[in-house]
């Protein structure tokens, strides 16, 4: 564990992507470029709020990337890519019960002594590519731009399309509040496979390898988000 816990601090603290240095933060709800809130949020990136322990701060696209908050820029160049990084961090990632930066990052992966909170632009888990089947016969989604490292169980059947934004979304852990975004190009593959009844918005069956299925969206009712984006809320 002690040395799992120094390579995801190594990873966390690279000296080119952190500085240890105070953030003014605008606390932004992003669609387009409008600015939504101006509440301003103070943090500091490594900061120590009490002996033995860090803080760090976090962000995840629409897409599944992750980036460190305060990045200037996010984009593919910018985001964390080392596979045995992303299944150390999304493995641990769940509910911020710590009450420390609730409202404006509602979701952590704990490491050790390392607190790294983390807000997201939809859901902190994105689905990001269909991956073929496991030796036991399963059909996966893997997410977080992992391939195979971090995947769940394809359920076709319980696919989502939310009617107000269009998005697609799968069943996620408990943890992370049981709902994951599809990034868009999956999405757009997927949904060639959906039933659009005459004059609905929402599909209600999902054309599998032969199979007609109905969709199943009750388990949408039970699951948490806390989105930045005012079109997913």
């Amino acid at each position: 564990m002690k040395s799992a816990v120094l390579a995801f601090s190594n990873l966390a603290v690279h000296e080119n992507m952190i500085k240890i240095q105070p953030r003014h933060l605008i606390n932004l709800k992003n669609v387009g470029f409008n600015l939504l809130s101006t509440r301003n949020l103070h943090y500091v990136q490594g900061q120590s709020p009490e002996p033995k322990i860090r803080e760090y701060f976090y962000y995840i696209d629409h897409e599944g990337m992750l980036f460190l908050d305060d990045a200037r820029m996010k984009n593919f160049t910018s985001c964390f890519k080392e596979k045995a990084f992303l299944k150390f961090f999304f493995s641990r990632l769940r509910l911020n019960k710590t009450q420390r930066y609730l409202s404006d990052f509602p979701y952590i992966s704990l490491c050790g002594r390392e607190r790294n909170f983390i807000r997201c632009d939809d859901t902190p888990l994105v689905f990001t590519e269909q991956l073929k089947k496991t030796d036991g016969g399963e059909e996966v989604l893997g997410y977080a731009h992992a391939g195979p490292v971090l995947t769940l169980p394809f359920e076709p059947h319980k696919l989502y399309m939310d009617p107000k934004n269009g998005r697609v979304y799968h069943p996620a852990t408990p943890q992370v509040g049981g709902i994951g975004l599809v990034r868009s190009k999956l999405a757009i593959e997927l949904s060639q496979h959906f039933e659009f009844p005459a004059g609905d918005a929402s599909p209600t069956h999902f054309k599998w390898h032969g199979e007609r299925l109905k969709l199943e969206n009750d388990w949408v009712t039970g699951t948490q988000r806390f989105p930045m984006s005012e079109e997913c809320q």
